[in-house]
């Protein structure tokens, strides 16, 4: 905290862009919340972009709010884009309505697309607590083929541990863990090695039976379907730690 202060107060900004960049996300967030605001603002557009928006995820409401509410529609879209959407949702929940407005009509397309999924499930419900961002196969790709996509779309991923199968329809049918895939044969079917027996989540289950079934259970991420059995999106141990607590 100290070494931070000062290198703010002799605008030694390259330094402590160096320090940050070396420093845990969440410790970055407890670190920005004891400055002022002008000073915590500063703080977080020296940030390196690609942590920006991890940084900004453990903020408390009211220093998110302020961030955002300063910068440029540009920067702020940009936070939004990079946020994973079951954050960016949390976010927008809290912000006043022509703030939220002004943030959606600048996000990118995707990000939009998928903040507008999440923001339409109940309070309290299995929907609004879940994130669109995670692997998703089809039964017919080869093992190689499975491996090249997560390697296309696992930084985007909540989580690349798990992938979920799904058929033509949007149907989950199985899963299959990545260290499996690592450990398979590169042309082995995903079909063929998928496990079929999945645990699933309703989209309007209550949030607190969605902790049971963690709890239950002991997963890392469960899937969330509706009512065809469609895949709409994930949920993670991190969004109900504090269901369970």
């Amino acid at each position: 905290m100290d070494e931070i202060l000062e290198l703010l107060e002799n605008k030694q900004y390259t330094n402590l862009r160096q320090h940050l960049a070396e420093m845990n996300h969440a410790d970055i967030a407890v670190i920005m919340e004891e400055l002022p605001e002008e000073e915590m603002l500063k703080v977080f557009r020296i940030l390196p972009k690609d942590m920006a928006a991890d940084v900004f995820s453990y903020l408390e409401v009211e220093s998110q709010q302020f961030i955002i509410t300063s910068l440029s529609d540009k920067e702020a879209a940009n936070i939004i884009d990079n946020l994973m959407a079951d954050d960016a949702t949390d976010f927008l929940e809290e912000m006043p309505a022509n703030v939220v407005k002004k943030l959606l009509a600048n996000a990118n397309p995707e990000t939009r697309r998928d903040i507008n999924h999440l923001l339409r499930y109940p309070e309290d419900s299995a929907g609004s607590i879940m994130t669109v961002e995670y692997v998703d196969l089809k039964e017919n790709l080869t093992v190689a083929e499975a491996i090249e996509r997560i390697r296309n779309v696992g930084l985007d991923s909540e989580t690349i541990n798990i992938c979920y199968v799904l058929d033509s329809q949007r149907t989950l049918v199985g899963t299959v863990a990545l260290r499996y895939l690592l450990l398979s044969q590169p042309d082995e079917r995903i079909g063929d090695i998928m496990h079929e027996q999945v645990i699933s989540l309703h989209t309007l289950m209550d949030q607190e039976e969605v902790a049971h079934q963690f709890q239950k259970y002991d997963f890392i991420a469960m899937p969330v379907v509706d009512n065809e059995n469609r895949l709409v999106g994930i949920i993670t141990v991190d969004d109900v730690v504090d269901i369970m607590e």
